[in-house]
């Protein structure tokens, strides 16, 4: 989008959009409501939104909100408030299959509960329609009461789609993964919120909050995404924004960073742009990390696969107008339509003019980083989390017509929609590449087993040949050290023994490692897992092991060999087919050239 018109779209204000951005801001000002995950859909052809209400709350975590209704932004809190807790309360719980809707003493059941539970934990400003009280018990007794007595004319319209049912219950889409727990989420926020009360009460802390201030630019637009941009809304609501004056200056960050372990997106407060521009840094960085380019980095160099990112996602921001590109950011229009890897066959070869190139941390400095810089914060399943978040993301923002979206994009984000392979199930495959099983040869000479039953068929018979044939073997390197965790080596040898034996491999050659190597010889598979001896518990270095089967004159050169590690090991080099067998969450500290298959 160029400047002329960014500048025109600013001019045009939407009032209904300013008032809704602000209710959003207040929702998210409370830690509790903030921890349950949702997504916002406000748009005027949805079909789930309230014709005349503010807000409804469907069973996949999706607040509908009117798009044309005017109101003041405590009210827009205070509704959008209401479908979190529905949420939060288990009103609304995600199943698969059939869903039944709740009938009316439900649901005004529900809405009072709510509402009584907002009143002593108030989130914006209630309507004025609304009742003064509300009668005690739970969503259950209060539904059986009135199914005999019917509902009070006073709590008939206590929820937030004037009128209409503001719950709806809809199958859960199985490609979404694991059924989401909102209702554990808001207890251990609320939990949270408690103990915050308790040190307040207890002068550990002034406030339970910081006094609210005006939301600053990267704060704006980090709200337009969770109000206005479906493809983006998910993972919007669930990043963290670090503004860090001190941070950015000791990390060298020019505008911004993201490191997609942490869901964190640092941003310098010191750097001046405008709304549009902090949207198109913000989508650049929540992209970065939503399409895990740094997991997918391989043995690439580290800054160059960054630009190619940057080529990458800069060329669809561009084509789908999100934002106003800031001055100095890489595009090339001759890019379009390539992928990452691809972007980056081709800068390779000028290495000395692509790291005179900037990104969005500075010149010759990636803006994807490999580590949180500060503290350590709470960790959630990430691959679930982005893969989830730009999944539905997809389908609410092409089922809604939001707009132009890149083929390119579309394909690496269906791609993530598949998750990847178990580590067993991939281990499987390198070793039907690696060590093949041998083959029976067929011959009419050798009459078939079923010849019998069909004696006017002739069948080949099938056998393997009594003269010597070589039969394939690999090598097992065995970290034995101090650190390495039991479960993991009975896994890992577990799957080994299992695959090697159906590949009718007759022994694997097994090193233990930990301050010496240690030959233990020609095992046979069905050993490897049961009756094999760990030996040592020193330190962790494994390249004497890897050169002891380098040496060995009755080690077969094209035999693969498996290293089996912790992480915590030496610097590795080993020149034939290799693959690691690391726990999930660790890394090699080296970039692998063979297959690395993470152990869960």
């Amino acid at each position: 989008m160029s400047r002329g018109r960014g500048a025109e779209a600013k001019k045009k204000k939407d009032p209904a959009a300013e008032e809704f951005a602000a209710g959003v801001a207040m929702l998210r000002a409370n830690p509790a409501l903030r921890s349950v995950e949702f997504t916002m859909c406000r748009h005027e052809e949805c079909k789930l939104g309230p014709r005349d209400g503010l807000v409804r709350v469907d069973s996949d975590g999706v607040l509908h909100a009117h798009a044309t209704r005017r109101a003041e932004p405590a009210e827009w809190a205070w509704a959008l408030a209401h479908g979190t807790i529905h949420l939060g309360f288990g009103h609304v719980p995600a199943a698969t299959g059939p869903r039944t809707q709740p009938d009316g003493p439900d649901l005004a059941a529900r809405c009072a509960v709510v509402n009584r539970f907002l009143q002593n934990f108030p989130v914006g400003e209630a309507p004025e329609h609304l009742p003064l009280s509300y009668p005690d018990g739970d969503e259950e007794q209060l539904a059986a009461r009135w199914r005999r007595t019917g509902i009070p004319a006073a709590y008939e319209r206590c929820g937030t789609a004037d009128g209409e049912p503001d719950l709806l219950l809809v199958p859960w889409d199985t490609w979404a993964g694991q059924l989401p727990d909102w209702q554990l989420a808001f207890a251990h926020a609320l939990t949270r919120t408690v103990g915050r009360a308790m040190d307040v009460a207890g002068g550990r802390r002034e406030s339970m909050a910081a006094p609210p201030t005006p939301l600053r630019p990267w704060e704006r637009a980090l709200s337009w995404f969770v109000s206005s941009f479906p493809l983006l809304g998910g993972i919007a609501a669930g990043i963290k924004l670090v503004a860090d004056a001190e941070l950015a200056r000791a990390h060298d960050i020019s505008v911004a960073a993201v490191n997609a372990e942490a869901g964190e997106i640092y941003v310098n407060p010191l750097r001046t742009l405008e709304d549009e521009e902090w949207r198109f840094v913000l989508a650049h960085e929540m992209l970065h990390a939503a399409l895990r380019h740094g997991d997918r980095l391989g043995p690439r160099d580290p800054y160059l696969f960054n630009v190619a990112c940057d080529y990458v996602v800069n060329g669809w921001l561009c084509e789908m107008q999100v934002g106003t590109m800031p001055e100095g950011l890489l595009h090339d229009p001759e890019l379009r339509g390539l992928s990452a890897e691809e972007v980056y066959d081709r800068i390779a070869g000028d290495l000395r003019r692509m790291r005179r190139l900037a990104t969005l941390r500075g010149k010759g400095l990636g803006d994807i980083l490999g580590a949180p810089l500060g503290p350590p914060g709470d960790y959630v399943d990430l691959d679930e989390f982005y893969r989830r978040g730009l999944s539905r993301g997809l389908d609410l923002h092409q089922r809604l017509e939001r707009g132009f979206l890149p083929g390119g994009l579309v394909e690496e984000i269906r791609a993530l929609s598949h998750p990847p392979l178990p580590w067993d199930a991939q281990l499987a495959r390198w070793f039907d590449e690696f060590v093949p099983r041998p083959e029976a040869v067929r011959s009419y000479a050798r009459p078939s087993r079923r010849q019998s039953s069909t004696p006017d068929i002739p069948r080949a018979g099938r056998y393997f040949p009594p003269e010597e044939v070589a039969r394939c073997t690999f090598g097992v390197v065995l970290d034995t050290s101090g650190s390495m965790n039991r479960v993991l080596l009975g896994k890992a040898l577990g799957a080994i023994a299992s695959y090697a034996e159906a590949r009718e491999v007759p022994a694997a050659r097994v090193v233990f490692c930990d301050a010496a190597p240690h030959d233990a010889g020609y095992l046979p598979v069905t050993e490897i897992a049961g009756r094999v001896r760990v030996h040592g518990r020193g330190g962790t270095v494994l390249q004497p092991g890897i050169d002891l089967l380098h040496r060995a004159d009755d080690f077969p050169p094209g035999a693969p060999v498996l290293v089996i590690t912790d992480g915590e090991c030496d610097v590795l080099r080993v020149r034939r087919e290799h693959a690691y067998l690391i726990p999930q969450g660790s890394r090699l500290p080296f970039t692998a050239r063979g297959p690395v298959f993470k152990v869960v």
